[in-house]
């Protein structure tokens, strides 16, 4: 019995793990890795195991840097079933979904630019003057069906007809459809069979909608050994799911190999008590201005979370009661899995809502925008309000739209609930807004670049730290040092490097024999 480990390891993406047990081969998770295009093309196309060899898949919950490369294990051949909880599967079916559209789009656009600018070179080499604005127009009525619709047929005949190499998505809306026919969705502690002699039982990990330790129990050759794989571990005390189990059942207590997440390996969050308040005094000084606030959220997890908190705000009587606006056809879809799965709902949630009827998710305020119509009309509500909206880190999707017609005016509030990654426009933001204003909000204000033209950024800034929905470095400890577990050895994964290194020396001081793997490193068990 073997493990190997392949992916987020020394690093925070491409989620992959595989045990070896007698003939069966079970990998736990298949996730995207997220970074610089080309690079993470590259690493997500070569499957680092043979696909056809996997017996099943064992997945720890729906963030695709967990499952985004449960499609391309399909197409390369892998025969078995995803195994996971129900509404993890649930999630699944949307977000793979947006996975493959998004792959298709990248891929659609970049064909797009490489062939628009093979034929405006052609054109230039005819042309002077004036007559290359005209040439640029003639090329993009011929590459395009509508004002923003590309003519993918027609790009990929014109290519082939000029020799030029086409990029193709990783995978597509059908292939992704396909794997979705693989799922098979089992509750929190009921054991089952996932191999010859192989038995495992989900716990809830706390993180996200879904989310599971996956414990496996397994017999080999008279042999015995129990493995835990924790995916990523949620924060205590925070609202609509329960908190990370540390209460096992007694024949699941004694584990030789915890592979364990380590993202915040040497961080501490805010306190998850002060979310409510924060969002409180943010959203009552906006609104004193007379503005609006902006809520650049992903889709998954974050939003509910948000509305959810501001659902408490409005039934308590606590701000005045403004329009709340979700901005997201994927975010709304997924609120409507979050829906659909009360029995996850911690007892907080029960008592504020579930027992007088209520959904979280839904009351007079909150309306949900689905036409791109409705979405425009929004961008020119002068009325306060609230929007949330995708994409998280302000790259892409309709946040761009309700930004570049609210940046400008400083009686507006962006307000920052989740990480911003480097190089990002909502890093940028972050970073110069926040700036600005410690400087006293001086002299002319930072230019942010959005959709090709640059806007002043007078609108207030704001940070929310605390809702991440990863463990501390002080939360971790505490699921493992309450938790009735016996642990032989533990492995950190899913951490950049100094992250995990460093939680691994705080709980060798706390006398735990851990080790942080390399990739493509085995460890034997058993």
């Amino acid at each position: 019995m073997e493990i190997t480990f392949y992916g987020a390891v020394r690093e925070v993406t491409g989620s992959m793990h595989l045990l070896k047990s007698g003939q069966d081969r079970i990998l736990f998770d298949c996730g995207m890795f997220q970074g610089r295009r080309k690079e993470s093309y590259e690493k997500n196309r070569v499957m680092p195991v043979d696909p056809t060899t996997i017996t099943n898949v064992l997945l720890s919950h729906a963030h695709i840097d967990h499952s985004g490369r449960l499609p391309v294990l399909m197409k390369q051949g892998f025969n078995g079933r995803i195994l996971c909880t129900r509404a993890t599967a649930d999630a699944c079916t949307y977000l793979l979904l947006d996975a493959a559209h998004i792959q298709e789009s990248d891929a659609s656009y970049l064909n797009y630019k490489a062939l628009r600018n093979h034929l405006t070179q052609m054109k230039r080499e005819t042309s002077r003057g004036k007559k290359k604005q005209r040439d640029t127009r003639e090329i993009q009525k011929i590459l395009k069906k509508k004002r923003h619709q590309l003519d993918v047929e027609n790009i990929d005949r014109l290519m082939a007809d000029h020799g030029i190499k086409s990029i193709r998505p990783l995978y597509t809306t059908g292939d992704a459809e396909n794997t979705l026919e693989i799922f098979d969705g089992y509750p929190y502690e009921h054991p089952f069979s996932v191999g010859k002699g192989i038995t495992c039982t989900f716990y809830d990990a706390g993180h996200i909608l879904g989310s599971a330790f996956s414990m496996l129990r397994l017999q080999q050759n008279g042999k015995s050994a129990t493995v835990c794989y924790t995916g990523d571990i949620g924060r205590f005390g925070k609202s609509i799911i329960r908190d990370p189990t540390t209460s096992f059942a007694e024949e699941d207590r004694d584990v030789d190999l915890l592979i364990m997440e380590s993202t915040y390996g040497d961080r501490l969050h805010e306190p998850v008590k002060d979310l409510k308040p924060g969002l409180k005094r943010i959203l009552t000084e906006t609104l004193a201005r007379g503005g609006s606030m902006l809520i650049p959220s992903f889709a998954f997890g974050r939003t509910q979370e948000l509305l959810y908190t501001l659902h408490e705000l409005y039934k308590e009587g606590e701000t005045p009661r403004v329009p709340i606006y979700v901005d997201s056809p994927l975010a709304t879809k997924l609120t409507r899995v979050f829906g659909e799965h009360p029995e996850v709902y911690d007892a907080d949630t029960h008592k504020t809502f579930l027992k007088d009827g209520r959904n979280p998710f839904s009351q007079e305020q909150i309306h949900f925008v689905s036409s791109v119509e409705e979405s425009m009309a929004l961008n020119r509500e002068e009325k306060p309000h609230i929007v949330i909206s995708a994409s998280g880190m302000c790259e892409a999707g309709r946040i761009l739209h309700h930004l570049r017609y609210k940046i400008h005016n400083p009686k507006h509030t962006i307000l920052i609930v989740g990480y911003m990654a480097a190089n990002t426009l909502g890093r940028r933001i972050l970073e110069q807004g926040t700036a600005y204003q410690e400087g006293g909000r001086k002299g002319p204000p930072p230019l942010m670049k959005i959709l090709n033209k640059e806007y002043p950024l007078e609108a207030r800034v704001v940070k929310l730290g605390g809702f991440s929905a990863h463990a501390d470095k002080k939360e971790m400890c505490q699921f493992l040092n309450s938790s009735n577990l016996k642990i032989k050895k533990i492995a950190l994964v899913h951490g950049e490097e100094d992250q995990s290194l460093s939680f691994a020396e705080t709980l060798k001081g706390e006398g735990y024999n851990v080790f942080v793997p390399k990739v493509g490193e085995s460890v034997s068990i058993g």
